[in-house]
């Protein structure tokens, strides 16, 4: 075989590592932030669903953060023990937990406010440069972009 032919598998050719390494440096970027705040980017995620819901089925959760319940559970628990949210099953069918705000949850938002200037500051990306790569990014996974 031809040294072009193994070019498909050059790392540079490679649309997923400039994604992995830009997430794994924007989610770098959120932690100073964040730990004023006391969450991991996980956490922080989660909270952003309950600050716009109140309340939400775990399994809602997961879908919506595309995360898997092994690593679900223990996250709702750290936020439960620091009394940010609470844990119950739902009445109507105990197979489902049903995931809600405390009021400390609730008051931590108004603090998350500073948290999105903050990284849009480093992220060197003009409104409309970022407006295009957030619709692009929703197209690869393969959902309805969701306008602010």
């Amino acid at each position: 075989m031809s040294k072009e032919s193994y070019d498909p598998l050059k790392i540079e050719n490679q649309l997923c590592f400039p994604l992995y390494a830009c997430s794994r440096n924007l989610i770098r970027q959120y932690k100073p932030f964040l730990d004023k705040l006391d969450l991991t980017y996980t956490q922080y995620i989660a909270m952003m669903i309950l600050w716009d819901r109140k309340s939400a089925m775990v399994k809602e959760l997961g879908s919506i953060l595309c995360l898997d319940s092994g690593t679900l559970t223990p996250l709702l628990k750290k936020l439960e023990a620091k009394g940010l949210v609470t844990r119950r099953r739902d009445e109507r069918d105990e197979r489902n937990l049903i995931v809600s705000l405390t009021d400390k949850g609730a008051a931590l938002r108004q603090k998350a406010l500073a948290v999105p200037p903050q990284i849009s500051a480093c992220v060197g990306l003009t409104h409309e440069e970022a407006d295009r790569l957030y619709r692009l990014l929703y197209k690869m996974l393969g959902r309805t972009v969701v306008e602010p």
